[in-house]
């Protein structure tokens, strides 16, 4: 993450609660399905870029650098929306992906490990 000011909107900074490592969860969602495709992290720099440029950029905790989704694999997320949960500490980007959102190739990262469906053991509506 870079050390310099980000020109992130003083404003929205000033709301953000961030992890100790500068760092806030980035749901990326499909915005015409509602299909949930991945989870990122952004630090402010990150989130400007995708106000500003329309193209979704992550910080990568593993590299330590920011990337933007689709430069090195073609599988674009071209920025619909962009929002604030309630406690301003998770993001969520409607987007449109192109391709395969999940760095194995598959179109979600959510689809591959389905640890409960259609509800609770009995088969049931979980409670509301």
């Amino acid at each position: 993450m870079t050390s310099t000011p980000s020109p992130l909107d003083p404003e929205i900074a000033a709301r953000l609660k961030r992890s100790p490592e500068g760092l806030l969860p980035a749901i990326a969602q499909q915005y015409d399905t509602g299909e949930v495709l991945m989870l990122g992290w952004m630090d402010d720099e990150a989130l400007h870029r995708t106000l500003t440029t329309g193209r979704c950029t992550y910080w990568s905790r593993s590299r330590r650098e920011y990337w933007v989704k689709g430069d090195t694999s073609g599988h674009f997320q071209w920025v619909k929306s962009v929002a604030l949960d309630c406690d301003a500490d998770t993001v969520l980007v409607k987007v449109d992906q192109v391709g395969a959102a999940c760095h194995t190739g598959a179109r979600t990262c959510f689809d591959a490990d389905v640890l409960l469906e259609d509800g609770g053991p009995d088969g049931s509506a979980a409670d509301q």
